[in-house]
């Protein structure tokens, strides 16, 4: 059974998925293999949507979690988490208005945005992980 206490590791896990899916997808389309790449994108939104609700879930039963080590680590790990939350605010819409206009095959207002929705998306998965580690694992 999946404790509460488990939601932190399957969180990381979930936003590393969706780091290997969207890069992965990416790659795909540069390969210009848009079917494989249009199944990636929506298994790296799925996943990203199940790493929100494990983290509602467990912020709804946790609360806030302090990061417990002093000094210049302190200010690194806030510094990664301040960029973090703003910018993983901006993903849901970013990522429903470039998967919105991709399965709509408005594919130039798509591309648009999507040089946008990756690298932020990107960067939210990849630091979502290293917030994990320096949070439950320094």
């Amino acid at each position: 059974m999946i404790s509460v206490h488990d939601l932190p590791a399957i969180n990381a896990i979930l936003n590393a998925t969706a780091a290997v899916l969207l890069v992965w997808g990416y790659t795909l389309i540069r390969r210009r293999q848009p079917q494989t790449h249009k199944r990636v994108m929506l298994a790296a939104f799925t996943t990203s949507c199940a790493f929100l609700v494990s983290y509602i879930v467990y912020h709804a039963q946790v609360g806030s979690v302090r990061f417990q080590h002093p000094g210049g680590i302190r200010a690194v790990y806030l510094s990664i988490l301040a960029t973090h939350t703003v910018l993983a605010a901006c993903v849901p819409p970013l990522a429903i208005v470039t998967l919105r206009r991709g399965l709509s095959a408005r594919f130039d207002k798509h591309r648009v945005i999507a040089r946008w929705t990756l690298p932020i998306w990107l960067y939210v998965s990849i630091t979502g992980v290293v917030v994990y580690l320096m949070l439950y694992k320094l």
